[in-house]
């Protein structure tokens, strides 16, 4: 894949998830010049110019737009908002601990719906 963040978020993943790819069918898709990371076909997490953006179920993205630095995903500046994603800031990224489990509620989350 010719993309520059298809490196970044293959490292991301791979630090807060070492095993995701052998538990998983896992694919990269370019997504509006973004990266698409999908699990079984499903979409679950972008990387692009906007930072990384997490599928979240609705509870979870109540409580984190709540939080100033917690943003919506937009794909294009005058693009429409896409609901179910949150891009999430440098400070949740580098949490060691919060991240990885955020991630899994993506997952677990992209994997429920049929």
């Amino acid at each position: 894949m010719q993309n520059r963040y298809f490196e970044k978020i293959t490292k991301l993943l791979e630090q807060a998830n070492p095993k995701l790819a052998t538990t998983y069918q896992l694919e990269f898709k370019n997504v509006f010049g973004a990266v698409g990371g999908y699990i079984n076909d499903r979409i679950f997490i972008s990387y692009g110019k906007f930072g990384v953006a997490l599928r979240l179920p609705q509870e979870t993205l109540n409580i984190f737009f709540q939080r100033k630095d917690v943003k919506h995903l937009k794909y294009f500046p005058n693009g429409h908002i896409k609901k179910e994603y949150a891009v999430l800031p440098k400070r949740i990224l580098e949490n060691s601990s919060q991240f990885p489990k955020l991630l899994d509620k993506s997952m677990k989350y992209a994997l429920s719906l049929a």
